[in-house]
């Protein structure tokens, strides 16, 4: 190799030294200089100021483990203490009117303090609105003016190859920008979250990328970067997105909700692949078989039954039963979704409405303790108290199964996001603003 680079080397020296110098005079064409190069700055320079570095600190609960030979002489272990913490992520800017912020919920989960700083430079203190570890979304909200919002693109209509960016806060060095392609659409199977339906591009993301922005050349949000596939602990070209749709989805219930809402279609099954196909005689290669449909679900009021093959989701080809799941598990309860089977060898069409996945009931303790025992709901009149478990503190502060909660200390809560927000910000003794059969009344928690 050596030898052939001072072969090209001598060429060249000797091709240059026969080439005459340029007279003074003399210059390039005018149009060299006139055309413009390709750049993704000035799409960047729109879409930037929309990402911000997330910075966190907060306490876990860590295990004190006493190794065994200290066992032997009596020493007991010291149960669980708390260790502090801190660490760095990325945030995307959807809202610049509420300044509500996307990240990924592993970044701000058991924070106690988040602070978000703007590419400007500007800081500020954010609060969490709500979070969904099982899609790993969190939802946070800044006070401030003049910020940017990203437009937010359909992700449903991506195509392998289309070209990616990433923009984020890799490593605490500072906003980021890498670009890719999208190299696989639908990814799931990879355990990373309960929910798995993700982009995967090979555009650079490492750690402190999370909750960052992966978007198309018109700097359109197409993703929430997640997670990476790292044998070796840095990138290896397989990152991993949210898609923006079923950001969107979440989002929406993280806002009106405090938390996600979830629903449920009601069916168990398996990917379709060659072998499943050759033994149950199906006509594609991919898709959802349904091994099973449950009783009273949404699916069976529809009219899906078992050994369908689901292929489609609103319109949508879709792969695996995993991809299935993850669109599904997006989607609030209430919502309707279309669905496309093969029965029999004939495509079929389905409009099911889906319901509440059990157990995903709103946590109404977890707003107050007075609420324990309660079941709340969102209504266009107010908070609509439905169910109440007898002795519970809410009744014996006065609530009643009917009652509607319209306010909380003369502040008026449209939904359970904003009564949950009140008492995230105040403690101490509180009165509700309740209407009961048409008459407005007060009651006194504590």
């Amino acid at each position: 190799m050596k030898k052939i680079a001072v072969f090209v080397s001598a060429a060249l020296l000797t091709s240059t030294a026969s080439l005459a110098p340029l007279p003074a005079s003399a210059s390039l064409p005018t149009e060299i200089f006139n055309q413009s190069m390709p750049s993704l700055a000035p799409m960047l320079e729109k879409t930037t100021p929309a990402v911000v570095s997330i910075a966190v600190r907060g306490t876990q609960e860590v295990q004190s483990r006493v190794p065994e030979i200290f066992r032997f002489f009596g020493q007991q272990e010291q149960g669980p203490r708390e260790r502090p913490f801190q660490g760095l992520g990325s945030g995307v800017i959807i809202d610049a009117k509420e300044g509500y912020i996307v990240t990924n919920a592993h970044v701000v989960d058991q924070a106690d303090e988040i602070q978000v700083t703007l590419k400007d430079g500007r800081q500020f203190d954010a609060k969490k609105i709500g979070q969904d570890k099982d899609s790993d979304i969190a939802l946070l909200q800044i006070d401030a003016n003049e910020l940017t919002a990203i437009k937010v693109a359909d992700s449903d209509a991506l195509r392998v190859g289309d070209f990616t960016v990433a923009i984020g806060n890799p490593f605490g060095l500072g906003q980021t920008v890498t670009s890719g392609i999208v190299s696989a659409l639908g990814r799931s199977g990879l355990n990373i979250e309960n929910y798995e339906n993700f982009i995967q591009t090979d555009a650079a993301i490492n750690s402190g990328n999370s909750g960052g922005a992966l978007v198309n050349l018109r700097g359109e949000l197409i993703g929430i970067n997640t997670a990476i596939l790292a044998p070796s602990g840095g990138n290896v070209g397989i990152g991993f997105a949210i898609p923006s749709n079923m950001m969107n989805n979440l989002v929406s219930q993280l806002i009106e909700y405090g938390e996600v809402n979830r629903g449920r279609l009601g069916v168990s099954g398996y990917s379709v692949n060659s072998d499943v196909a050759k033994a149950m005689e199906l006509d594609t290669n991919q898709g959802g078989f349904i091994q099973e449909v449950e009783q009273g679900s949404a699916a069976e009021d529809a009219g899906i039954q078992a050994g369908d093959v689901i292929i489609k989701v609103n319109g949508k080809s879709v792969k695996t039963f995993e991809e299935i799941r993850g669109k599904i598990g997006s989607l609030g309860a209430g919502k309707k979704v279309q669905l496309t089977v093969v029965r029999d060898g004939d495509e079929k069409s389905f409009t099911v409405t889906l319901k509440k996945a059990q157990g995903d009931d709103i946590a109404a303790e977890r707003i107050h303790p007075i609420f324990q025992g309660v079941e709340l709901e969102n209504q266009s009149s107010g908070i609509l108290v439905k169910e109440i478990a007898q002795n519970s503190p809410a009744r014996r502060a006065g609530l009643q199964v009917g009652d509607v909660i319209r306010g909380v200390n003369r502040t008026e809560t449209d939904n359970i996001a904003q009564l949950k927000s009140f008492f995230e910000d105040n403690d101490g003794m509180a009165v509700l603003n309740v209407n009961r059969d048409g008459r407005n009344l007060f009651v006194r928690i504590q």
